[in-house]
């Protein structure tokens, strides 16, 4: 299977748009419920958590996976790739492990610099996510003379986790963070969401971002990262043969939480437009 693995249940809206593109494969979604939110957390115990629930993944039959978090992808994957998965997985004769884990920072930042036109970017994220600067770096590794700048929202995620983002309360919420991104940078043209919570709030990130931007002339794009990460995920099984055929394709899902399974099948039900047979494990 292909693993999916969130602190919570942002990561549903990755896998969401993984497998409307990528239907044919079986996929495990494994939401560490029981321990969110990480982006508060240090970087010492987001990433033993993380490994833990890689670990899990990876000995109940996964072969692939996808760290459908911001949060672990900033402060657990680096670490996790070049000092746990030659100990976890078997090799192959190339030295390389028989298994993989990926992240959904990279593909994002790839994606951004094709959009601006004014080489200004904001990043939207939670505390952790702005704390680790990961955006930063990596957009300057590819794009150096781009200007990035950041904004957390630590309000967002209880919004969508209390299906509070479509209504009239949360528009307080959203002006309030983005005319704090914007005071920062008045030319950023590129608002990239770097929460997977935060699509379920792009109607009115953008329509706030319209009212904001009116004045100056300047239209804001918002980037979501679900269907980059998608396509990411579908050009590297293409380039990774090796992979790809230990790929089981059945067109399952497995939904697994670290809390009760009442309580993640109620709040999934905002993320997801089916109903899931979830089943409670411990890490």
């Amino acid at each position: 299977m292909i693993g999916v693995f969130d602190s919570g249940f942002g990561g549903l809206t990755i896998l969401k748009d993984i497998r409307r593109l990528l239907p044919e494969y079986d996929y495990m979604y494994l939401g560490d419920n029981a321990r969110t939110p990480y982006g508060t957390r240090s970087f010492d115990v987001v990433y033993a958590y993380t490994l833990e629930a890689v670990s899990y993944l990876f000995s109940h039959g996964c072969s692939l996976i996808v760290l459908a978090c911001n949060t672990a992808s900033a402060k657990a994957l680096r670490t996790i790739q070049q000092n746990d998965l030659a100990r976890l997985v078997p090799l192959f004769p190339d030295g390389l492990p028989q298994k993989r884990v990926l992240g959904i920072i990279r593909p994002t930042v790839e994606a951004v610099g094709a959009l601006t036109r004014t080489g200004h970017i904001g990043v939207l994220a939670t505390q952790g996510t702005v704390d680790s600067l990961s955006y930063p770096l990596e957009i300057k590794k590819i794009n150096p003379d781009i200007v990035v700048s950041q904004q957390a929202c630590p309000m967002w995620v209880p919004l969508v986790e209390n299906a509070e983002f479509d209504l009239p309360g949360a528009d307080y919420f959203v002006d309030k963070y983005l005319r704090q991104l914007l005071a920062q940078d008045p030319l950023i043209d590129t608002v990239l969401l770097g929460c997977t919570h935060y699509p379920l709030l792009v109607n009115k990130i953008r329509s706030s971002l319209d009212t904001l931007t009116r004045d100056n002339g300047q239209p804001v794009s918002v980037l979501t990262q679900g269907d980059i990460v998608a396509r990411s995920l579908k050009d590297y099984l293409f380039r990774h043969p090796e992979i790809e055929s230990s790929c089981t394709k059945g067109g399952s899902c497995l939904y697994l939480t670290t809390e009760s399974e009442q309580k993640f099948r109620c709040s999934a039900s905002v993320f997801m437009d089916e109903d899931i047979d979830v089943h409670h494990i411990d890490l």
